[in-house]
């Protein structure tokens, strides 16, 4: 570990891999700090992705990478009725693991230097800028200067806040999630399915995600203020009783996704922040790996440019927010807005919709057609839909 660098990233997950990978690809010295014993432990979402997302961030997709391909989804209503969805989309459910591994691994490829089991604990502040990291490292803390600090940190992000900039999430806008992977699952291994109901799972929605070989995620998220006194865990355990019971569980995970709009500052002096710690999950699914992939790309870029300027003031790194804005992030306000709608509905709201949609011959049964079948109350909503969906 060297006492400095052009760059240092904090986090390594997919933002952070792929901010630090491409600095480093521009010509600056990059180091990534990450807190966990190794880059891809451990896994804390659904691990879904869409063929032309992650295709958009990555040039050749390896089939290591692939644990289930995708081609359908199953919306379940409240009272039980099942609407399939045709869509043209191919989508991926992910070894996580290997993913994030070969991600870091394109990293250090690129001449990144990455360190494992190293937690930062502070920043080094010099005149109100951003100027390197506390770390411990092994036992031992250093002091690691550096020109621009990416946080990459995640929910929990301490960096951001350190340096000055607003990342609280309203209570209502964070979900709380719960995941169990399970044994022995016997559905359809191509078909993802989404329950939506207020009395299981408040405020969001449950998944089904096939794996391959007999398993699935099956998890929740749910508003953070509207589970009461029953925690996701409950609602999960509640759900695996009904449809899996005496299932075997693989494994379990929890945590929190804010599904909100991109934090309003993402740069300080001398400091970018990217991923789920600027809040860049999709508000309506709480998705977030192809979202922070592309602003992770953005703010390495940014930052290898802002570095060969000798320029890492806010004003100069105002270059990442808005080259964010004018692409995936410009869909965050559409995408939060639809999800206030879509997530304050009732029960009979969802049974009604589902016996519409179900009306639809199913080759026409689209994301888009359920949405404009879900907006004809609220007209306002519907442009939006139609701009995010065609």
């Amino acid at each position: 570990m060297k006492p400095a660098y052009d760059v240092i990233v904090v986090g390594g997950g997919p933002a952070g891999s792929m901010a630090a990978r491409y600095a480093a690809g521009r010509g600056a010295s990059v180091a990534l700090f990450e807190k966990d014993r190794e880059v891809g432990v451990p896994v804390r979402c659904a691990e879904g992705v869409s063929h032309a997302g992650l295709a958009a961030v990555v040039e050749n997709i390896p089939s290591r990478w692939i644990a289930q391909k995708i081609t359908g989804a199953v919306l379940h209503a409240p009272s039980g009725a099942e609407v399939p969805l045709h869509t043209d989309q191919i989508g991926y459910i992910l070894h996580r693991k290997i993913f994030d591994y070969d991600l870091a691994q394109m990293a250090a490829a690129a001449g990144v230097a990455i360190f494992t089991r190293a937690h930062v604990a502070g920043l080094i502040m010099e005149q109100g800028r951003t100027a390197g990291v506390v770390v411990d490292h092994l036992g031992e803390r250093r002091r690691i200067e550096a020109r621009l600090v990416i946080a990459a940190d995640g929910v929990e992000s301490r960096a951001a806040r350190w340096a000055g900039l607003a990342t609280r999430t309203a209570l209502a806008d964070m979900e709380s999630c719960a995941q169990a992977t399970i044994g022995g699952y016997q559905g359809d291994p191509e078909m993802l399915h989404f329950f939506f109901s207020r009395s299981m799972a408040p405020g969001g929605y449950l998944w089904i995600f096939p794996k391959g070989n007999g398993m699935a995620n099956v998890g929740l998220g749910i508003s953070a203020s509207a589970g009461g006194e029953r925690s996701p865990h409950d609602y999960l355990e509640a759900f695996l009783a009904r449809f899996f019971p005496g299932a075997s569980i693989l494994g379990r995970v929890c945590g929190g996704v804010p599904c909100s709009n991109t934090l309003k500052e993402l740069a300080a002096d001398g400091l970018m922040v990217v991923g789920d710690a600027a809040h860049q999950a999709n508000p309506l699914t709480g998705g977030g790996i192809v979202t922070g992939m592309i602003a992770g790309r953005i703010a390495g870029e940014t930052a290898a440019e802002a570095v060969a300027t000798g320029r890492c003031d806010r004003e100069t790194l105002r270059r990442y927010p808005k080259a964010w804005l004018a692409g995936e992030g410009g869909k965050q306000a559409q995408f939060y807005r639809l999800r206030k709608f879509v997530f304050s509905l009732g029960d009979e709201y969802y049974d009604a919709l589902a016996r519409s949609v179900l009306r639809i011959p199913v080759e026409k049964r689209t994301i888009l057609s359920i949405m404009k079948s879900a907006l004809l109350h609220k007209p306002s909503l519907l442009l939006d839909a139609v701009k995010l969906f065609t």
